[in-house]
This record gives structure tokens, sequence and C-alpha cells, in this order.
């Protein structure tokens, strides 16, 4: 593995970490502190979540900033990765998301793994998932082939915070954020049976993103500023 190489597996690893530490834990203290509103719980738990992934692509993103399988398999596909590099990138992702949910469980006092007795099989989940996934990719790409990825981080933050709500799935949107999400039986659980139909859609809508970049960024030129 090359240095360059080595610097965006460390920087996908400790981003996906810390992103899934963002998701469990916030969910973790919006059940303490929160224990009958269900509702606040999901506000807490989203405006957090937003929030880490404001600060960690700012942070992250002159290395790697992608924290997500289906992000960086988009980024192969559009040429902007190698093959090798796409894959040590996912290994990273989903290495670090089980870190993450590790740490988050014990950081709450937790056992280090319970695996998630959360059911979130039903045709609405696995339809938000294609959506929220869907919007994810468009938000993030939309920005990048239109020379805006200075703007990335809070559109994707943005994006994230609102999707929690206006998708039925609550916008997992990230196939190691759910895998890892299977080893948490808290608030972001997911039981392991939910899992492969999340991913499937996750991946559904990426391609369906994809073709929709293609169509409407032909091209990585500049939107003319009288067009903004």
């Amino acid at each position: 593995m090359s240095t360059d190489v080595a610097r965006k597996f460390a920087a996908e690893l400790v981003g996906t970490a810390f992103l899934v530490m963002a998701v469990i834990g916030s969910g973790i203290a919006a059940t303490r502190l929160s224990p009958d509103d269900v509702g606040l719980q999901l506000l807490e738990n989203s405006l957090i979540t937003g929030a880490a992934l404001v600060a960690l692509i700012l942070a992250l993103q002159p290395v790697s900033a992608a924290f997500n399988p289906v992000v960086t398999l988009v980024e192969r596909s559009l040429g902007l990765i190698g093959t090798r590099d796409a894959v040590a990138l996912v290994t990273a992702q989903v290495a670090g998301g089980f870190l993450g949910a590790v740490v988050a469980n014990l950081m709450f006092e937790l056992d280090a793994i319970s695996i998630a007795s959360t059911d979130r099989s039903s045709s609405g989940h696995w339809l938000g998932e294609v959506v929220a996934t869907f919007g994810l990719v468009l938000v993030i790409f939309g920005c990048v082939r239109s020379q805006r990825s200075d703007t990335v981080a809070f559109a994707v933050g943005g994006y994230i915070t609102a999707a929690y709500w206006f998708t039925s799935s609550t916008s997992f949107a990230n196939p190691a954020v759910t895998v890892a999400r299977m080893f948490s039986d808290t608030f972001a659980g997911i039981e392991p049976a939910s899992v492969p139909m999340f991913i499937v859609m996750q991946l559904v809508g990426g391609a369906l993103a994809l073709a929709a970049v293609r169509l409407l960024f032909p091209s990585a030129n500049p939107i003319p500023e009288e067009s903004r």
C-alpha cells in the first residue's frame, strides 16, 4: 500500500468510526435524556449526526472523506479513484464503522457488542433507503461536478439531518454504517436480518443517482455564475 493510499485508508477509518460514534452515541444519549419523547430523540440524533458530518468532512476532505462505500463506488465509476484504492477505502469504512460502534457502546458503559433487535424490514423502509441514498449521492456529486467541493460538508450535513425526517428509514444511506449499527442494541440499531435488503436498496439508490449525475452534470465544468 502506497503512502497516499495509507493516508486515505486512515482518514476513512477514523472518519467512519467517528460518524458511527455520533450516530450511535447520540442515540443512546437521546434515549437517556428524553426517555418519553421519541420525536425529540430523533431530533437530537439527527442534529448531532448532521453536525458531526460537517465537522468530519471539513477536517478530512483534503485526504479522503467519503465514509461510505456507495460514495466510494460512485467515485470509482466516475474514474476518480482506481479499483485498488476503492477496495482499500471500503475496507477502511467497514472496519471504522465497527470500531465506532464498539467505542460508542463502551462510552455509555454498555457491552462492547450487543446485537441489535430493531426490525426495519418493510417495503417502506426499503424505498426510504433508495430515496435517501439517491439524494445523498446526488447532493455530493452535484457539488463536486459543478466545482463547488468546498460546499460538500455543509450540503451533506444539511441533507442527512433533513433525510432523517423525510425518509421512512431515517436515512441510513450507507452500507458501512448500516453494518456497524447491527452491533449496538440501542436507539440507532438495526437487526441483522434487516441489513441485507438495506444494503441492496442503498446500492440501487447509488446506481440511480450515478445515472442522474451523469445526465445532469455531463462534465466537471463549473456552472456559469449567472446560472447559479
